[in-house]
Order: C-alpha cells, then structure tokens, then sequence
C-alpha cells in the first residue's frame, strides 16, 4: 500500500448526504476480486448517460475537478452495503482524502486499510472547505497527516483527529499484509520451534 504523508491537491465538492456504496460503485460492476480497473466506474450513474457519455455537470466530469485528490461531502458517506470495492473504486480514480462530518462504521476503517484518508469534522469546518473547493482547480488544499491539519488555499488551518494506530498505518503504507509480514521473523522462529517441539502436526 503507497505510504500517506501528506498532499496538495485539487477538492473536488460533493455535498450529497447519504452517498451509499451502490452510489459510489453499483453492484454490476463487482465482478472481480482485483482492486484496480473500478476507477472508470466510480459515482457511475451519475457521472454517465446510459448511452455511456458524460453528464457534463456531474462534478467529476467538470475540467476542473476531473484530477481531484481530495473529495469534500456531505454527512454519512459510504452507507450502504459493506462491499469494499467502495473505497477500490475511489482509490483507482486517484481521491486519497475524503473528508465529511460522518461515515459509515465498515466504509471508514476499509478507507484505512485502502490507503484513504477519511477525515470527519464538525459541520461548521466542512462547510469552509466546501466553499474552498468550489473555487475549482486553482484552490489547492494540502491535507498532512503527520500534523493533522488541513490548510485552505487561503491559508486557513483546521485541525483533525485520527486514530494513533490507523496514522501509522497510513505513514508506513501498512494495510493487513504488510502489518502480518512485519512479525514476519516471529512467525517464522514459532513455525520452526513449533515444528521442533510436535513434529507430528
């Protein structure tokens, strides 16, 4: 998993509330176990027209927000279904940063273990950087984990909260793999003794 330290990039402002997993990617596409390729599809009914051209006003189509790395929403973000081709879909378009007043339980920690960054604040912040980046390409926000702070393209620094262990997680590019093959010498000094000890199992 690619190690989150910090970014400066474009916001690109959703302020649905209630933006479920079917949303984010709809259950036709989850034909496959590899976490790439769902990119193309993420908010699929709504960034296309059934005949599959873009519907031009759907924030991710616009020019401006077509490189965004950082999505502002509204409140209860990845409702839904428990499928974590949800956070597959928004990592492969290139969003690393997700930040809204609240999230679904299993949509947030499998953000984590994604390598997205979802951050939650009070409405009062979240309404700051909506309006921030609804000023399109050129309001760029830098979002660091390493200080929790996320700072406006004006300047402006808000502070975050996050887990202690789901930030190094993040810094150290660790998802449930890379955490096992840390202990990967244990593991491997109980195997041999184990093997030692009752050679008949």
């Amino acid at each position: 998993m690619e190690k989150f330290t910090k970014i400066q990039g474009v916001a690109a402002p959703m302020p649905l509330v209630n933006i479920d997993t079917d949303m984010i990617i709809p259950k036709v596409f989850l034909k496959s176990i590899q976490r790439t390729g769902f990119g193309k599809n993420l908010f699929d009914e709504m960034r296309y027209n059934r005949d599959g051209t873009e519907i031009e006003d759907f924030v991710l189509n616009k020019p401006q927000y077509r490189n965004a790395e950082i999505l502002v929403a509204g409140d209860n973000f990845g409702c839904g279904s428990s499928r974590e081709h949800a956070p597959w879909a928004i990592a492969d378009f290139g969003i690393k940063c997700i930040v809204s007043t609240s999230f679904a339980d299993i949509f947030f920690n499998n953000s984590f273990k994604n390598g997205i960054l979802p951050i939650v604040l009070p409405q009062e912040h979240v309404d700051i950087l909506m309006a921030d980046a609804e000023k399109g390409e050129n309001a760029r926000m830098t979002v660091d984990l390493e200080a929790q702070e996320i700072t406006t393209s004006d300047g402006e620094v808000i502070k975050f909260d996050v887990d202690p262990f789901k930030k190094h997680c993040l810094l150290n590019g660790l998802d449930d793999i890379g955490l096992t093959l840390e202990k990967a010498d244990s593991i491997k000094t109980f195997e041999t003794k184990a093997a030692q000890e009752r050679p008949w199992v």
